[in-house]
């Protein structure tokens, strides 16, 4: 089966090809930071215009590196959801268009179960049971992942997301956007333990996240400071946030392993692409004797070829969920365990 996946949620327009014999065939993914650079953070309708810019360029651009014509496609996924609702309307609109013209079947697919089955695409798979570490700029969350569509709710933010709270600290200590990669970097050359900021609800007996107090601890730091920062009292600070946040995520990610009795650990959205945060969980696994498996890194971002995954994956379970209809709605907000 081969399956023609849009992801259009955010600030990335990505589009890939993904078989069930032989795997990813082709992917491309356009950001859109540069654009949204001199905002300080996404604009809305600007990213869903970015989007209806940048869609059949990339198609165009797949079609040609997996060599392959529209006849050969037997589905095409798109998210559905949760996102921007504009953005999500114009991944939709494609997608069912195309459906339309081409004659194929269409499938709506939950964002987060694309990043959350995005390691399968990995050249080492996780198997069947899991937990999995969701978390990015929008989410921060633990699952138990039994199987295919069924997910189960351990744990998550009571408020920002991780990846919120990255890109807020960022904003405080005056750096570029997108602020999460800006902190990480300037955190490497901070003094270890110069700056000690609160670990929340790290001892809160639940799986539960709380970011808000920690963003908040760094800014009654900024202040006490004095302005202007120079670059070493900012580098302290950074490093303080980010040893903070990684401890918090290792020790919730090892208290869910207990808890479940589960030895396989998926991390899978932007943050996990943070190099603090896997070198934490890399001494975690050894000292507590689990996996850890990733995604590409190139795959941690959102992209299409996540998508296309969860769409064949789910064609090859569910094959009526796919339908010819061509009339779509989106779902900005939608529980990933609901679905």
């Amino acid at each position: 089966m081969l399956v023609f996946g849009i992801e259009s949620s955010c600030d990335e327009t990505g589009l890939a090809f993904y078989e069930t014999e032989r795997g990813l065939l082709a992917h491309a993914l356009h950001s859109q930071i540069d654009m949204h650079r001199a905002y300080g953070g996404v604009v809305p309708e600007l990213a869903s215009r970015d989007h209806i810019r940048r869609a059949l360029p990339l198609l165009q651009q797949i079609l040609e590196q997996a060599a392959i014509t529209p006849a050969a496609i037997d589905a095409i996924a798109f998210t559905q959801g949760p996102g921007l609702a504009g953005a999500l309307l114009v991944g939709a609109s494609i997608a069912n268009g195309l459906g339309l013209a081409w004659d194929k079947p269409v499938i709506g697919i939950h964002h987060l179960e694309g990043h959350l089955l995005s390691p399968l695409l990995a050249n080492d798979p996780p198997s069947f049971p899991f937990v999995a570490l969701l978390v990015s700029g929008g989410h921060t969350q633990l699952m138990r992942v039994t199987d295919i569509g069924d997910y189960e709710m351990l744990g998550e933010t009571l408020d920002d997301a991780a990846g919120e709270a990255f890109d807020k600290t960022a904003k405080l200590l005056g750096l570029d956007y997108p602020g999460g990669p800006a902190v990480s970097q300037l955190a490497t050359t901070g003094t270890p333990g110069a700056v000690v900021l609160p670990r929340p609800m790290l001892h809160s007996k639940d799986l539960d996240f709380s970011f808000s107090g920690l963003k908040t601890a760094v800014l009654t730091q900024v202040k006490q400071y004095g302005q202007p920062l120079d670059e070493q009292a900012k580098a302290n600070l950074a490093r303080g946030f980010v040893d903070a946040a990684v401890d918090v995520l290792t020790a919730k990610s090892v208290q869910a392993l207990k808890q479940t009795g589960l030895s396989r650990l998926v991390v899978a959205g932007g943050v996990g692409a943070n190099q603090q945060l896997r070198a934490a969980l890399k001494v975690a696994a050894q000292k507590y004797a689990f996996e850890v498996h990733y995604p590409d890194p190139e795959l941690c971002t959102d992209n299409g070829a996540m998508i296309a995954l969860a769409g064949a994956l789910r064609l090859q379970r569910w094959p009526e969920q796919a339908n010819k209809h061509y009339a779509f709605t989106v779902r900005p907000r939608w529980d990933l365990a609901a679905i």
